[in-house]
């Protein structure tokens, strides 16, 4: 290549020793054997420098689901995301998203960086009188390996939705999953979100207090931007009565499925209307401040805020504890704060930066044990994609809501129970937004489509 600029001459590194290249086709060969993957863990436990954990709420089936994958590409990457599926079949969405979308990550980069280099080297054979001038315009490498990362989490998280939709094993017309997920590579740290789950950032400031900076923004249908797209689209946004400070996202010609989100994996049937899977993508430099990321599901963010976490997690008895003491702590907090509303199911991943974590005899005092990590390697009922070997039931976090629902919501008696045979609310009950954001089971029923999806 001469002197041309390539990812590895931008420091990229991640194809640099062609021994220790792996290609997209060999991860896809592997992609049966995912769970037997070293240094990639999904299910309770931790790994040299992260801890997971996970807590099905009181709505049905866990339809959370994490994962952090260290040496995920040579030169010091690792991935982590954390993934909260929605509608009957949320759980299996996430859990697909969860094995599929790094592995597209990974692909999307290497065709991006492959491109750049081809383009790089046509442009000094076309050119061998390129000076010095010429090489400031091509822009700063640290700014062409940001937006050669930008690129891969756009197409990545493109194709993704792509397959979702065409999958014939999942159906996807009105279930579907947010995503937070970040690259950690050295000191740069690259995240890419759709949904509602939360990435924070705990620091240290000049003090030497810890203190939490938020990296994501949770995109809600209310945001300005999010809105306004929506609208376009012809989708319709507002809260119900009962939950006036929770805006979703409702079909033109109907009062479902009211959706509490602005953009989600699957979710189908508002594609058309605006609900969108195009990620936020960002860029961070860590700094030796920079302790810990913690990344949760809603479950977490309901009821506790971005100060609280990192000082739970800050304050955590060993660091291989610190996610299931967050959880634990937004468990406590969903039954003081809201007593009769069904606990969410909760997601940490914890993720230190120093590289550092505990002794593995930590594991005994939390309650972990060898078994917990092998079965992260071996696959276990609890995140096995056959659904717990049961047919999903229909019921979800009422991130999404139908009409009939609404109506049958303000009917609900002590007598009468939500779905299968959950506790009820009684309808004089005075439900706030806040408590009524992922609180109440709900069923999503879009008869219409279900039967016009038969006869095609």
């Amino acid at each position: 290549m001469g002197g041309c600029l390539s990812t590895s001459n931008l420091g990229l590194g991640l194809y640099e020793r062609k021994r220790n290249r792996k290609t997209f086709s060999d991860h896809v060969a592997t992609l049966q054997n995912l769970s037997s993957i070293p240094n990639r863990i999904f299910a309770n436990g931790k790994s040299r420098t992260s801890c997971i954990f996970t807590q099905q709420g009181r709505k049905g089936i866990n339809q959370d689901a994490m994962i952090v994958w260290e040496e995920f590409m040579p030169e010091d990457v690792t991935f982590c995301g954390v993934f909260d599926g929605h509608g009957p079949h949320g759980h299996l969405v996430a859990r697909k998203v969860r094995d599929l979308l790094p592995l597209k990550i990974m692909s999307s980069l290497h065709s991006c960086e492959s491109k750049q280099s081809a383009s790089s080297t046509a442009c000094c054979a076309g050119n061998l009188k390129s000076d010095i001038g010429d090489a400031e315009k091509d822009g700063d490498p640290e700014e062409k390996v940001g937006s050669l990362w930008r690129e891969a989490f756009l197409k990545s998280y493109k194709a993704m939705d792509k397959e979702l939709k065409s999958c014939p094993n999942l159906d996807c017309f009105c279930s579907g999953s947010t995503a937070i997920t970040i690259v950690k590579q050295g000191s740069n740290l690259y995240m890419g979100s759709i949904g509602d789950s939360r990435a924070i950032l705990g620091s240290k400031d000049s003090n030497d207090s810890m203190v939490a900076v938020q990296l994501t923004v949770d995109l809600k249908p209310d945001l300005p931007r999010e809105a306004e797209r929506i609208k376009r689209c012809k989708g319709r946004v507002f809260a119900l009565q009962d939950e006036p400070e929770v805006p979703r996202v409702w079909l033109p010609f109907d009062d479902a499925p009211g959706l509490a989100m602005a953009r989600a994996f699957g979710d189908f049937c508002l594609k058309e209307y605006g609900v969108i899977s195009i990620p936020e993508f960002s860029h961070r430099i860590l700094t030796e401040r920079d302790k810990f990321i913690v990344l949760a599901s809603d479950g977490v963010w309901d009821v506790l805020s971005n100060e609280e976490v990192v000082e739970i997690v800050s304050s955590a008895p060993t660091r291989s504890s610190a996610a299931r003491t967050l959880v634990d702590s937004a468990a406590r907090e969903w039954k003081t704060k809201y007593p009769t509303s069904k606990m969410d199911d909760c997601a940490v991943v914890c993720l230190f930066l120093d590289g550092k974590m505990d002794a593995e005899s930590d594991y005994d005092d939390q309650g972990f044990s060898s078994v917990t990590i092998q079965s992260n390697h071996s696959g276990n009922a609890a995140e096995s994609d056959d659904g717990q070997n049961s047919e999903p039931s229909f019921q979800r976090n009422n991130t999404v809501r139908s009409r009939e629902e609404n109506d049958a919501y303000k009917r609900l008696t002590v007598e009468g129970e939500v779905l299968n045979g959950e506790n009820s609310v009684h309808e004089d009950q005075n439900w706030s937004g806040l408590e009524g954001v992922t609180r109440v089971n709900s069923l999503v029923q879009l008869p219409r489509f279900s039967e016009e999806r038969s006869r095609t």
